[in-house]
């Protein structure tokens, strides 16, 4: 009987590991971040998502001093040329907004673009885990989150769910 009782604890623990490492949802603290638009607008993270409603989402978190990051920006447009029909949300992880404006229009990096005025650390950062840019995610039409976590843009289960 003890052995059955520590096998069901074992698995609602390894169920529940499982379920934070691969959120579907994004936490409230995250909804409630604050990021910048390129207009200057200030928005929460949760007020983005609304303006595409509806829509598959790519997110890259990246900066413009992240070499892996400017490495992966042909696979990202590949994917830009390949599924057109997705909204590609970039966040920055700049060390400024001046150098984030400058990254978009060096690197042509097409897309809606946001700054982590928070960073790596903030609520976003924190629930994403970001340990790691650059760093993707996708989205699909009803806000679930589909993958949490793929570091390469070329990552087939991108694709999988566009």
């Amino acid at each position: 009987m003890r052995l059955f009782i520590l096998s069901i604890v074992f698995c609602i623990n390894m169920m529940s590991c499982t379920a934070q490492e691969n959120p579907t949802k994004f936490s409230k603290e995250a909804l409630n971040d604050t990021l910048i638009g390129l207009d200057g607008e200030t928005l929460k993270f949760k007020d983005i998502l609304k303006k595409y409603k509806g829509k598959t989402i790519v997110m890259d978190v990246w900066a413009s001093w992240c070499r892996d990051c400017l490495e992966g920006m042909p696979k990202v447009k590949q994917l830009q040329s390949d599924y057109d029909d997705v909204i590609y949300l970039f966040l920055s992880l700049d060390r400024g907004q001046d150098a984030w404006k400058r990254g978009i229009n060096k690197y042509n990096v097409t897309g809606e673009h946001y700054y982590m005025l928070s960073g790596r650390k903030g609520p976003f950062g924190a629930f994403a885990d970001l340990d790691w840019i650059p760093r993707y995610m996708v989205v699909d039409k009803k806000g679930k989150i589909q993958l949490f976590r793929a570091i390469e843009a070329d990552d087939q289960r991108i694709k999988e769910f566009l």
